[in-house]
């Protein structure tokens, strides 16, 4: 192992072997074929490239379907030993598109939805709207009246104009449309750590002081029915520290709300952890599962009510690990810095537009070559994008064989969350394609973009002659 260098993170070590699989942050199945090439999905990556260019979302869908089936069976059992049912909700804000909309309502997940366009996919999937829930904190008239026009299952509250605007939706259409309302619980969890305060400060929800007030007022309005309270506590999550803090305070106003009229559904909401790097250890969903619904069932026995059924997000939990990214190296660039040390960047054909978590929150990933295998001794790298921006990083640091060379397919695994979901056309490079790998075949699910489809939406392109 070698000495930490202010180049290396404390969470990283020099591997003993840099073509190594972690198997906490590749997908399950992910391999090298007898030649040394990655496999995903039982197709190769060389394949994946060839046939489907790079950069290249690749998904596997065997590994988000065992996913989901996985969370439902853990919620299903938790919430049975304390003689209640739960709901699941796979977060489409982590990923979405038609087929994985597909995927997950096949194993039993419902589906939650942030806007028009998102609510626009989950119906074009053929998912019920009744097992569809719509967050949102600035849903326009037009999307609530879709919603309400669908008939989509719940809509959750954010503010007092949000209520006025769903009523008025339901009541022109005749219907009484359930409801759920966003409660800020006080509490925020950010991996291992969680702060427990009195308020927070965030555009989401209203503040768990005015629950009792928010529900009086929509039980007033014959148009709504108020199905239950909604918190989320943050993102990628390890633990259930702050979900046991957030569930005792919800439980004290969910008991309340209980003794004036019918309250169904506690939604704990989501943020459950998964491996970037070979350093994360998230909390087996089974444990989660299991130590939130006691927890909530505790709360409950202690007021003498009955456990509510208990409702969960876990979005980035079922397709994240699932994703990998293919890239293809351009150039390798020795920086020598001016304490006599030396930095490789490793430039790929993607970046910031492809995978913005980097840049926007500092996000950690790991790397390694997909090609082919090495003997070389590893060294340090970072991957960096194409981008014009200094902070256009895919990998902070990493060991690679110190061959790394252009040509090369580079891998970064843990990208099936929340990279589809953020691309951008910075610098007009087209969105890549993301593609559905199982059981040795793979599948376009959708169309990556070409610099003839950026133009075609600027208005200032003029015909070329002898066109229409």
């Amino acid at each position: 192992m070698s000495a930490h260098t202010p180049l290396v993170p404390d969470r990283l070590e020099q591997p003993e072997d840099a073509n190594a699989l972690d198997a906490g942050v590749w997908p399950d199945g992910a391999m090298r074929t007898p030649s040394g090439v990655l496999a995903i999905g039982g197709v190769s990556a060389t394949d994946l490239a060839t046939r489907f260019g790079t950069p290249l979302y690749v998904m596997d869908e065997t590994v988000v379907r065992a996913r989901a089936r996985r969370a439902r069976a853990a919620f299903d059992a938790a919430a049975a030993a304390h003689g209640t049912t739960a709901h699941v909700y796979y977060a489409g804000k982590a990923f979405l598109s038609t087929e994985v909309v597909r995927w997950v309502t096949d194993e039993g997940l419902a589906v939650d939805v942030a806007s028009g366009g998102e609510l626009a996919v989950a119906l074009a999937a053929g998912a019920d709207p009744r097992r569809i829930g719509f967050h949102g904190n600035n849903k326009s008239v037009a999307e609530i009246s879709r919603a309400v026009e669908v008939g989509v299952g719940s809509i959750i509250l954010d503010s007092d104009i949000e209520i006025e605007r769903v009523a008025a939706a339901a009541a022109a259409r005749g219907v009484i449309q359930s409801v759920r309302v966003r409660v800020n619980s006080g509490v925020h969890a950010e991996t291992h750590d969680f702060l427990a305060t009195a308020h927070e400060d965030q555009k989401f929800g209203f503040p768990l002081s005015r629950a009792e007030e928010v529900v009086a007022r929509i039980r007033t309005l014959p148009s709504l029915e108020f199905g239950g309270l909604h918190c989320h506590i943050g993102s990628q999550i390890f633990g259930t520290a702050g979900f046991l803090e957030s569930a005792a305070r919800l439980v004290e106003v969910h008991a309340r709300l209980s003794a004036s009229g019918e309250v169904r559904v506690l939604n704990l909401g989501g943020g459950f952890g998964i491996a970037y790097t070979s350093t994360d250890d998230p909390t087996p969903i089974e444990e989660l599962a299991a130590g939130i619904v006691a927890a909530v069932a505790a709360e409950c026995a202690a007021r003498g009510i009955p456990v509510p059924v208990v409702a969960f997000e876990p979005g980035r939990l079922i397709v994240g690990p699932a994703g990998v990214t293919l890239y293809e190296v351009g150039t390798v660039k020795p920086v020598h810095l001016d304490d006599d040390r030396t930095r490789v960047y490793v430039s790929v054909d993607g970046g910031m537009s492809d995978n913005a978590r980097p840049a926007l929150y500092g996000a950690q990933y790991s790397a390694r070559i997909a090609s082919r295998t090495s003997t070389v001794d590893s060294a340090l790298v970072r991957v960096v994008g194409k981008h014009c921006e200094s902070g256009d990083i895919v990998v902070d640091a990493e060991y690679l064989p110190g061959d790394v060379a252009p040509g090369d397919l580079l891998a970064v695994p843990a990208t099936g969350a929340y990279c589809f979901s953020l691309s951008s056309n910075y610098n007009y490079v087209p969105r890549p394609p993301v593609v559905a790998v199982a059981d040795g075949s793979a599948r376009v699910i959708v169309r990556g973009e070409t610099i003839d489809d950026l133009l075609s939406r600027d208005a200032g392109v003029r015909p070329t002659e002898g066109s229409e």
